[in-house]
């Protein structure tokens, strides 16, 4: 689903690595979501139940999402983000942002919107900036 957004959001640091990492996960493209995170602390993502995820290292990373992206194909699942609310800073080789946004999630005749927020670190490495770390929590979830 292809959502536009505001302007000023746009002009934002990180905005459309933001919305590429979220089309990663979407599109279940591993390979491209691994060259935007490094995640050198590990990330707390929300799993599959509905609580906290968490990973420490790369390769509890690469086992999280090949494992989710698998569930998901195997549910004939569908799912896309859609960013409600954007913030972010740069500094020279540092920056963050938080990022509101709902997952949707339809399975099985079923269509459920999670609303989460994450913060996330940014790191400038070899002149590409990377996630360093990223942290969501889920605020809520309706049936729609």
């Amino acid at each position: 689903m292809k959502m536009e957004y505001p302007a000023e959001w746009k002009e934002k640091p990180f905005f459309e690595l933001t919305k590429e990492m979220l089309d990663c996960v979407r599109d279940h493209n591993l390979e491209r979501l691994s060259q935007i995170c490094d995640d050198d602390f590990g990330i707390i993502d929300i799993n599959t139940e509905g609580g906290s995820e968490v990973i420490r290292d790369r390769q509890g990373w690469a086992d999280w999402f090949t494992g989710l992206f698998e569930k998901l194909k195997a549910m004939e699942a569908s799912t896309w983000s859609e960013i409600t609310r954007y913030e972010a800073l740069k500094k020279t080789d540092m920056g963050m942002s938080v990022v509101d946004f709902d997952q949707l999630f339809v399975a099985g005749g079923k269509k459920m919107r999670f609303s989460v927020i994450a913060t996330i670190v940014w790191k400038l490495e070899n002149g590409t900036w990377r996630e360093a770390r990223y942290h969501s929590s889920m605020l809520g979830v309706r049936e729609e």
